[in-house]
């Protein structure tokens, strides 16, 4: 056990002895907060009322918050706030930004540790694509001058905070490196509005959840604000505003539950299942999960944690065979598998491209090549994975996700060596499971 472990176990005794940590959060204060920041005041609090309301109650009755994760809920929180201020503020000031079109997205999804991950980096490859990258998911309006100067750093402030989160989390970076200019996932996006299965994976918050869940038409007004979130970013890209500018290529294996908004939102949008074994996926995902809630939690039980992720990601599954080729858009489901993808990326990247009628750049493959031989098996660190620190059965677990592999002809994947890749040449990428 680390210093830094005991002081922040002594810290949660003390404020837990104080009848801090279990105080209901007051979400009212927090938007008072966030007003004062900015100088701001219009928010459309109809809109984020109920999502609010439920988040915060179920963080502080059922998250078990430590004293970390209830100043980092609450920093959140008011960040959101403080960027939906703002956006309204752009808005007011500029009424042509909700006009501007987002055209043919491409959305990537599928398991978690599937390969998502990878694919969304390999695409970045191509200057003509644009993806919402960390820094500006978290930071999508430069602070007021009068508080910043004429200097933007939100670049710098992001890899702060990533650092500062990968102290209290130091297996983090192994599992999911990440930097403040990687492509971020759209939950970070779907967040804002407190409609995000975001807060699922950091806390422990199942009426949360099932609040979200009940309701295939809950996921809307997530997607709605996510398409006004991109048409921000667009705007501060320049171009003109009745066009869109780059290709938007976006990621999140949460998008499996919500192809219903997507399809409403974005009539227009590609589709894109990466598919794993599932096994490889649940035993990974459940680690990750455990390392996010870790530094927020008193209460870290493992086989709550491999219950859920099982049940979440069999649902994930379910709903995938359910779509197959048809997600209801123009054009059909472009299929990934994972062992494809990282035995030969480029050709799966130009697969991806020719499914939906697209050139492939010609500095693309070159690209990938750079990519990978800068980062052996994706950045990611070695690890080790057991069905029993889950309190969940393999054999089983196979057995419950069988229709999916039989659907998608997903082929078992033998356990990778517990070892980081070798150095490959730009010509021979990886070929080690790569998780993300």
């Amino acid at each position: 056990m680390t210093i830094q472990t005991i002081a922040l176990a002594a810290g949660d005794v003390l404020a837990d002895s104080l009848g801090l940590l279990d105080r209901p959060f007051d979400a009212a204060a927090l938007i008072t907060r966030a007003r004062r920041h900015t100088g701001l005041h219009d928010l459309n609090e109809s809109d984020i009322r109920e999502p609010l309301h439920r988040f915060l109650l179920s963080c502080g009755t059922e998250a078990r918050l430590s004293l970390v994760g209830r100043l980092a809920t609450s920093w959140d929180t008011t960040r959101f706030l403080i960027n939906l201020l703002r956006m309204h503020a752009a808005e007011q000031a500029n009424p042509a930004i909700p006009s501007r079109p987002i055209q043919r997205p491409i959305f990537i999804t599928g398991l978690p540790r599937s390969g998502t991950t990878f694919l969304h980096r390999l695409l970045m490859t191509d200057p003509s694509n644009r993806a919402p990258l960390v820094w500006e998911t978290i930071y999508p309006f430069p602070d007021a001058p009068a508080i910043m100067g004429s200097r933007d750093n939100r670049v710098q402030r992001v890899a702060r905070q990533l650092r500062a989160f990968e102290r209290l989390a130091p297996a983090f970076r192994a599992l999911h490196p990440l930097d403040a200019t990687s492509p971020q996932e759209c939950s970070e996006i779907t967040a804002h509005v407190f409609r995000s299965l975001r807060f699922d994976t950091n806390y422990h918050i199942p009426s949360y959840r099932a609040w979200l869940d009940a309701d295939v038409e809950q996921h809307l007004p997530a997607y709605r604000f996510h398409k006004r979130f991109l048409q921000h970013l667009q705007a501060q890209d320049g171009g003109p505003p009745a066009t869109g500018t780059s290709r938007w290529v976006l990621k999140c294996p949460d998008h499996v539950f919500a192809i219903h908004a997507i399809r409403t939102v974005y009539p227009d949008a590609r589709l894109v299942f990466v598919h794993r074994d599932p096994i490889k996926v649940l035993l990974s995902v459940a680690r990750l999960t455990e390392v996010l809630r870790r530094p927020f939690t008193r209460r870290l039980d493992r086989a709550t944690i491999g219950r859920d992720e099982s049940a979440r990601w069999l649902d994930g599954t379910r709903r995938m065979i359910e779509v197959g080729d048809d997600a209801g858009l123009s054009e059909p489901v472009c299929h990934v598998h994972h062992m494809d993808l990282i035995t030969d990326p480029v050709s799966t990247v130009e697969s991806v491209y020719q499914h939906f009628g697209l050139a492939v750049p010609t500095t693309v493959p070159e690209a990938i090549a750079r990519y990978i031989a800068a980062r052996p098996n994706g950045g990611y660190g070695p690890h080790e994975y057991r069905f029993a620190d889950l309190g969940l059965d393999e054999a089983t677990e196979r057995e419950k996700f069988r229709p999916y592999t039989l659907r998608f002809g997903i082929p078992t994947e033998a356990a990778p060596p517990n070892r980081l890749a070798p150095q490959v040449p730009a010509s021979k990428p990886s070929q080690k499971p790569v998780q993300g």
